[in-house]
């Protein structure tokens, strides 16, 4: 493994849109040989699933009072809040996905410099979550193109808790799911389980000490790096122009269908956005946390045009790969959901 220097002319970079772009780059168009790591800190932000409707998970007269940005990713899960107290690891694996889907795998060695650190009850929990003491502060995903694959997450270290639970609006369902009543009763920071003098460093000499834990190195210098080039950063400017820099990309449409139903399954939530034209569906979008390297508008289209009952919505999803296209989650659970409008 080896580390990928996303800084620029010397600075780090704080623009979440520059930064949770950069994955795709590496992945898509860099694409260096072998396991590669970028770390980076994000300005104050909202980071919003690529399969999610950020109107219905984000509190907007908040975020646009406090100048927060919203910020799309390319990649499934949930919402998140980002600021000077977060960091984001990111593994960028060309060609060999001998551990796709493996979260454990990647989350081994934040863990083990997390033990190092101090913060002994350090563990993976769940489908994607690292937690201490039952209460999360890392979240994963994934997305692949081909063999090649990003895997990563966030990692909370003095996030501002009173922003993130004002400017998130989870759906209520996933929160009675988890047996919680609001955002900041499930996470922490895990600045305050670290030792000293770890537990009083900002959050860029902590990205440094948990580097140096990560590749076992005494310093940066002795870490393998390589570092973005003036011609890697012109490729990335234009990746950005004119899509992962605009409102369309990161805020989305609203479409504002007049059905909306949603429930937590064991994938993630799926929710359903849809209207009805004599008991047919006549439009529909899915969103969500969930996790998948397919094509959710196969079942969108599958489903346009169904009879709005039980056997013919049923017979729609099952003329679709479920699995491959949303995950593991058979057709009858999605059309009771669907009935339960």
């Amino acid at each position: 493994m080896f580390f990928i220097d996303t800084s620029r002319n010397g600075k780090p970079v704080y623009n979440a849109i520059v930064n949770q772009s950069l994955d795709n780059y590496l992945v898509n168009d860099l694409k260096l040989p072998g396991h590669g790591l970028i770390m980076y800190i994000n300005n104050p932000s909202v980071i919003v699933g690529v399969h999610q409707n950020a109107y219905a998970e984000v509190n907007f007269p908040y975020l646009k009072k406090n100048n927060i940005q919203l910020v799309r990713r390319t990649s499934g899960g949930g919402a998140v809040y980002h600021d000077f107290g977060n960091l984001v690891f990111e593994n960028i694996v060309i060609d060999n996905d001998d551990h796709f889907g493996d979260y454990e795998y990647f989350a081994k060695p934040i863990v083990d410099a997390l033990h190092d650190m101090g913060a002994k009850d350090v563990e993976m929990r769940g489908r994607n979550d690292i937690v201490v003491n039952d209460k999360k502060f890392s979240g994963m995903t994934m997305f692949k193109v081909g063999h090649s694959y990003a895997a990563g997450g966030t990692l909370m270290f003095d996030l501002s808790m009173e922003t993130a639970n004002e400017v998130l609006t989870p759906e209520q369902d996933k929160l009675e799911s988890k047996g919680v009543k609001s955002v900041n009763t499930r996470i922490t920071n895990i600045k305050d389980y670290l030792d000293e003098p770890f537990r009083s460093m900002t959050a860029d000499q902590f990205k440094i000490e948990l580097l140096k834990r990560i590749f076992h190195a005494d310093s940066l210098e002795d870490i393998e790096t390589y570092k973005l080039t003036d011609k890697d950063w012109q490729i990335i400017d234009s990746r950005l122009e004119g899509k992962y820099d605009t409102d369309a990309w990161n805020y989305g449409e609203n479409p504002g269908f007049t059905n909306y139903v949603s429930k937590h399954f064991d994938i993630g939530t799926v929710a359903f956005n849809f209207s009805l034209a004599d008991n047919k569906i006549s439009n529909v979008k899915i969103y969500g946390d969930f996790i998948t390297g397919g094509d959710i508008t196969l079942i969108e289209k599958a489903l346009t045009g169904a009879e709005f009952t039980e056997s013919a919505l049923t017979k729609a999803l099952e003329t679709v790969d479920l699995k491959a296209n949303l995950g593991q989650i058979d057709a009858k659970p999605l059309v009771d959901l669907l009935l339960s409008k």
